[in-house]
């Protein structure tokens, strides 16, 4: 059997021997170099070619960011998953290095000895594979995939249209709140939507983006810096505004009340995630009914169907990312295997959708 070939980037020797134990334990996986700098990696990337790359955001002589920065100048085209602290320098620079390409991102151990330790291998392991599944193109029954993929964007083309012939047209329906979810390649396709909606959308956006906690703030501050609408992580008891996008903080449900405010709990995890989208739109299902968009955009598992299928229930619009933009179309395909998805758009169509909704054009 071909292994997944994986090169480590560290510069601490304790971090990559812990890494690359993770890794090698895996069946089909090796460790087949490793690098204790962005410096180091490119020119061992000249003599190895890795399915995938994890790496420190931190590092002497060359950082995570500027490493990235330098793989998209000379075309290299290999997934990186990135290890980061939980520090505040550490979570902005995690965002950096989504913003500059990197797949995804992990929390980065903290030593030796931890009662995360497991999970956060089950984690890494994951999403290596998922990296290398994106890179492969999904080989395995992709004709068939694609031919469906096109089915159903026809089909709902179709539904789209005899709706409008029917005078049922739901860009007449009045919309007071927009809820989103997302999980990998999440942060990129957020910052595509959020950064192009105007500053006076004229109603709330809730948003849920699977990750931990600490790293949603340093976000949100990401996103409200690059944006006309305001943009702020989400705190428990606060008073709803319009012209505001709520980013869930990670380790919290977000949930909508009936009082005008946010409720945030810890409440178990849905589908192994806190916070969960199936949490924030049942619950802005139930405060907003008919009067509701929702969106679900790429990840992985199936989060979001769920309430997908209870916002159509209650007559809101349903929306999923099309699986031409997806890094990984998983929880926007669980979406609209429901049966309950209205449109399908690429990620760079939707703001001008909410837009459009929002204003009843």
């Amino acid at each position: 059997m071909n292994k997944l070939r994986v090169i480590v980037v560290d510069d601490s020797a304790l971090m990559r021997k812990l890494i690359s134990d993770m890794i090698n334990e895996e069946a089909d996986m090796e460790v087949i170099d490793t690098a204790r700098n962005g410096e180091e990696l490119l020119t061992k990337l000249s003599k190895n070619t890795p399915d995938a790359i994890t790496m420190d955001v931190e590092m002497p002589k060359m950082d995570g960011v500027t490493t990235l920065k330098e793989m998209k100048k000379r075309n290299i085209n290999i997934p990186v998953i990135v290890l980061s602290s939980m520090s505040h320098d550490g979570a902005h620079i995690t965002i950096d290095c989504l913003a500059a390409g990197a797949f995804d991102f992990v929390e980065k151990p903290s030593g030796t000895i931890s009662l995360d330790i497991n999970n956060i291998k089950i984690e890494l392991v994951r999403k290596i594979r998922s990296a290398f599944i994106k890179m492969q193109g999904v080989k395995e029954n992709k004709v068939k995939v694609m031919e469906k993929s096109h089915i159903f964007n026809h089909t709902l083309d179709i539904k789209k249209n005899n709706d409008i012939k029917k005078g049922n047209n739901f860009r007449s329906k009045k919309i007071d709140a927009v809820v989103i979810g997302a999980s990998t390649g999440g942060p990129k396709a957020l910052y595509t939507v959020i950064t192009d909606l105007p500053d006076n959308l004229g109603v709330p956006v809730f948003v849920v983006q699977h990750m931990p906690a600490g790293f949603t703030k340093a976000f949100a501050e990401r996103l409200n810096s690059n944006s006309k609408i305001e943009v702020i992580e989400a705190q428990d008891r606060m008073y709803i505004q319009k012209n505001v996008v709520y980013i869930a903080p990670g380790g919290f449900h977000m949930e909508v009340e009936n009082d005008s405010r946010i409720h945030l709990n810890t409440e178990p995890a849905i589908w192994g995630v806190r916070p969960a989208v199936d949490k924030l739109f049942i619950s802005a299902s139930k405060v907003y009914g008919s009067n509701i968009l929702s969106i679900v955009l790429t990840g992985m598992g199936k989060d979001g169907a769920q309430g997908t299928v209870e916002i159509k229930k209650n007559d809101g619009i349903t929306v999923a990312e099309d699986r031409s933009t997806c890094i990984i179309y998983g929880m926007p395909r669980a979406a609209y295997e429901t049966g309950k998805v209205d449109i399908v758009l690429p990620i760079q169509d939707v703001a001008c959708e909410i837009a459009k909704a929002v204003s009843g054009r």
